[in-house]
């Protein structure tokens, strides 16, 4: 059954101690957990907010690709960013992956983030034709 609940995890070390994965599938829906700039344990952008949205935005992309989807499939992004300053590069960054899309977006300032030098996280929410997969 093509439409069932998938699961697919990466190499964040976050989804084992949590118990967690990246992204599931469920219908047609899939989920993107929240996601950092990191590949492994190498922090990408550090002390830039642009670079670190692009970065988690291009992970979260990849998580959808488990699934057969890209950019043009996400309906919903999330941004928390640790500061108000980071608005616009924040801003910049997505526009440039999903100006064309034109998904729902929130942006939230948040307090901090388990990694202190992690200045964004994002969550992307996509929609797949379960009738075309099947």
């Amino acid at each position: 059954m093509t439409d069932a609940v998938r699961r697919v995890q990466s190499d964040s070390p976050w989804e084992e101690a949590i118990g967690s994965a990246r992204a599931v599938a469920a219908g047609d829906r899939v989920l993107v957990a929240g996601t950092m700039p990191f590949t492994g344990s190498v922090l990408h952008g550090e002390g830039d907010p642009y670079e670190q949205a692009v970065a988690a935005f291009t992970n979260a992309l990849d998580a959808l690709k488990e699934f057969g989807l890209g950019a043009d499939s996400v309906i919903r992004t999330r941004m928390y960013l640790t500061h108000l300053r980071d608005v616009d590069a924040v801003s910049r960054a997505h526009k440039e992956l999903f100006g064309e899309v034109r998904p729902a977006a929130t942006l939230v300032v948040v307090s901090r983030f388990a990694d202190s030098r992690v200045l964004v996280e994002v969550e992307v929410e996509a929609f797949r034709d379960v009738e075309k997969i099947r």
